[in-house]
């Protein structure tokens, strides 16, 4: 095909689906991503799309959001890569909120193995995912539907989560970034997020690589109130993908990276990295070096990069030292 082709076949393919892969091009398309990455920078340069991390975008994509159909499509596998491991950050007979998207709606099918589970959601698609599970209980916001996401939005989804206490909130978003944090391009969908994060101890966001880097219009949530983000790995290591991940490692975001190796074993832990129950598939968990804690006491700075599993044992063993000291005296 020549390139003149290709990038005619990629204009019309994120025309018709207002977002688009890179992986998903390169596979339609039949050649590499290197290739299709400069097909995509070319016709950026003529103003025909936007590039995004990991895919491209319309022109406008500040404003635009894609409607379900187009979203269901896009980055599957990271989706399941991304659920797979999510869902190992759920206990049995926990409260969680979680909110609309397809990668929260891919969680959600597996949280239906979960016994005792409480599950609030503003999601059908999210409620429909769990409806047969006998074992998992779900309460759905009030509010008006938003037909493009299948979303209970407004105020009276808002009011229905007022006063509610759960132990974990699950997020997705249109974009994160370590300066922004979460966001979204509707303004009512970011509304009830923020309602849902109020309600949780802990907010975890579900993104894939390409939403890395991306901001849009409406903040959901601020980076310093993300506990932890679980996403995959940026096909050819992007040094930008990178660069982001960091950034949000230093401001104390934990990071669980998901990937699809082959080769590897399965991890059988939990984010926190203590034992978990069966391992995912083939899945692998590669968590990013973080900083200490947020609430770090002056002069500690200094300590350097430790893992959140690092962090969770060193804390563990000055505890263990305080009470024996407190025994001795």
């Amino acid at each position: 095909m020549f390139a003149a082709e290709r990038r005619q076949l990629i204009l019309e393919m994120v025309r018709a689906n207002g977002a688009v892969s890179l992986r998903e091009l390169a596979r339609v398309v039949q050649t590499s991503e290197v290739t299709v990455r400069r097909d995509v920078r070319a016709l950026e340069a003529e103003g025909l799309l936007d590039r995004r991390h990991g895919g491209a975008v319309l022109p406008g994509g500040f404003t635009r959001e894609s409607g379900f159909p187009q979203k269901s499509h896009l980055a599957t596998a990271e989706k399941t890569a991304i659920a797979d491991l999510a869902a190992g950050l759920v206990e049995e007979g926990e409260a969680i909120v979680v909110g609309a998207g397809t990668t929260t709606q891919e969680l959600a099918r597996r949280l239906a193995r979960v016994p005792g589970l409480t599950v609030v959601t503003n999601s059908l698609l999210v409620a429909q995912a769990l409806a047969h599970a006998n074992r998992v209980e779900v309460v759905m916001t009030g509010g008006t539907l938003r037909g493009s996401n299948y979303a209970l939005v407004g105020s009276g989804a808002e009011q229905s989560l007022q006063g509610l206490r759960v132990s974990k909130a699950f997020l997705s978003g249109s974009g994160l970034t370590a300066e922004r944090g979460l966001s979204t391009s509707n303004m009512l969908s970011a509304s009830v997020d923020r309602a849902l994060v109020q309600a949780a101890a802990e907010v975890v966001v579900l993104a894939d690589h390409s939403k890395l880097g991306t901001d849009t219009m409406f903040q959901t949530v601020p980076t310093d109130v993300i506990t932890r983000l679980v996403t995959d790995e940026s096909p050819g290591h992007d040094d930008r993908v990178a660069t982001e991940l960091q950034a949000l490692a230093d401001q104390g975001v934990q990071i669980a990276v998901a990937g699809a190796s082959g080769g590897g074993t399965a991890n059988g832990t939990g984010a926190s990295g203590a034992p978990g129950g069966d391992s995912v598939g083939r899945q692998q968990r590669r968590d990013v070096p973080l900083p200490g804690p947020r609430r770090q006491v002056p002069g500690a700075a200094g300590a350097g990069l430790r893992s959140a599993t690092a962090l969770g044992e060193q804390g563990g063993g000055a505890e263990r030292a305080r009470v024996a000291d407190m025994r001795r005296r």
